[in-house]
């Protein structure tokens, strides 16, 4: 059966590779010297800087398989694909809020890339997967944990 792709701005592309990049050529080498340290301690049964520097080794190399499965099964959407006619992937979108009347924006991408806290919402989030495809000035009725939600799509543009 075939992994899904991922999909990924092409920002979101070039903070994976770096993130590779810093693992594979800093943290590892941070961490094969703490094990090469924590070993001239010399008992390993009770030397609980190994039983560290080990664990911390795991979970670099358990992120590095992480990202390089990403990037090897992602499309990447390119700027110049995004288009500002409906909402997708890559897209910035301004909402109304029609029940508070409130105003919120947030960029599209993909579930790797998304940071709410940043301002980057995935498209498979109830927000995301309501508003995928639609065009500015529809109205969308969005599931929530308290009930619906009723949103207006104010502007679809993408940033440079």
């Amino acid at each position: 059966m075939n992994k899904p792709i991922t999909v990924l701005t092409r920002a979101g592309e070039e903070k994976l590779k770096a993130e590779l990049d810093e693992l594979k050529s800093v943290r590892r080498h941070e961490v094969a010297e703490k094990i090469k340290v924590a070993l001239s301690f010399g008992d390993l049964s009770e030397n609980s800087e190994y039983d560290e520097a080990k664990n911390e080794q795991g979970i670099i190399e358990s992120r590095i398989a992480e990202i390089e499965q990403v990037l090897a099964h992602s499309q990447v959407i390119d700027d110049d694909d995004i288009s500002t006619e409906k909402v997708g992937i890559g897209t910035t979108v301004k909402l109304l809020d029609m029940d508070m009347d409130e105003e919120m924006e947030f960029r599209i991408v993909g579930t790797k890339e998304a940071d709410i806290d940043s301002g980057r919402m995935s498209d498979e989030s109830p927000i995301g997967r309501a508003i995928m495809n639609r065009e500015v000035g529809e109205e969308v009725i969005i599931e929530v944990p308290d009930g619906e939600a009723k949103m207006k799509i104010l502007e679809i543009r993408k940033d440079d």
